[in-house]
């Protein structure tokens, strides 16, 4: 197990590397502010600033911080905006959005995760993230339309549904391709369509439901 030292000496290191890559600060800044180490299981705690992901139960993982760090740029946030993320999992993607927006409506398939991210979110003291259990349909309409989109799982394609829940000049990011390799999207809902930005390839774990992949693909 690392001592404090070598702890923190990990952790700095990971900033340092992030801040070379990542062209917004106030990303960085967001991330160095949330212990990323509440969001994992306690025994992973000394990879907990690897540049990697690491599982957190379910099938489910927590992302790698240079994807977390790219796709929150991506989302181009001043403070204002309302933002929905598909896939709370552990809560961390959605504690740095809550430092970069007004507000994070959150949406999760697994009752589990909710009720972990809930109680490390609740125990930081975090008050403008609201986490609800999926339904069929993807995102969360009651509350759109949305300034950014972020979704943390793969789908086959750009779901229309998220798009419609879009704001006008909302960005929706997202990974989309087969189900072991993506590309990152970064789709603006323009008045006359929509504008698409390819981030580079990534992997993520699917996104199951209507307009995703289902269980038996």
């Amino acid at each position: 197990m690392l001592n404090d030292a070598e702890f923190e000496m990990k952790r700095e290191r990971l900033f340092h590397h992030l801040a070379l890559r990542i062209r917004d600060e106030r990303v960085v800044e967001a991330m160095e502010r949330v212990p990323r180490e509440r969001f994992i299981p306690q025994e992973a705690r000394d990879a907990a600033y690897d540049d990697n992901p690491l599982p957190i139960g379910k099938g489910q993982t927590i992302s790698q911080p240079y994807i977390i760090a790219l796709m929150t740029e991506a989302l181009s946030l001043t403070g204002t905006e309302l933002v929905l993320e598909i896939g709370t999992g552990s809560g961390y993607q959605a504690a740095i959005l809550a430092l970069l927006a007004r507000k994070v409506v959150s949406v999760e398939r697994h009752p589990e995760l909710i009720e972990n991210a809930r109680g490390t979110l609740d125990d930081l003291g975090y008050d403008n993230i609201e986490i609800h259990q999926a339904k069929n349909g993807l995102g969360w309409p009651e509350e759109a339309p949305y300034d950014g989109i972020i979704v943390t799982a793969a789908a086959p394609e750009v779901p229309q549904p998220l798009i419609d829940q879009l704001d006008m000049k909302g960005r929706l990011v997202i990974p989309v391709g087969g189900r072991y390799e993506q590309t990152l999207l970064r789709i603006t809902r323009e008045r006359w369509g929509v504008s698409t930005e390819n981030l580079g390839g990534c992997r993520f774990v699917p996104l199951i439901g209507e307009d995703a992949w289902t269980r038996d693909k």
